[in-house]
C-alpha cells in the first residue's frame, strides 16, 4: 500500500463539494504551516483511495 504524503499545491479545476466541518478541521490542523491547500491534500487523499481500490479489485 502506499503511504500517504502531504503533497504541494498541483494544478487543479474547481470543483464543488461539501465536507463536515469536523473534517475540515482535522485536515487543517495537518496541512497549517505547510505548503499545501485543502484542495491539494484531498486531491492526494482522493488519489490513495483509488490507488488502494485498483490494489483491491487485482485481489
Amino acid at each position: 500500500m502506499r503511504e500517504f504524503k502531504i503533497p504541494s499545491i498541483p494544478p487543479t479545476t474547481n470543483k464543488c463539494i461539501r465536507f463536515p466541518n469536523d473534517i475540515i478541521e482535522q485536515v487543517e490542523k495537518e496541512i497549517k504551516g505547510k505548503n499545501c491547500t485543502f484542495s491539494a491534500f484531498v486531491i492526494e487523499a482522493v488519489r490513495v483511495a483509488l490507488d488502494d481500490l485498483k490494489e483491491e479489485s487485482k485481489d
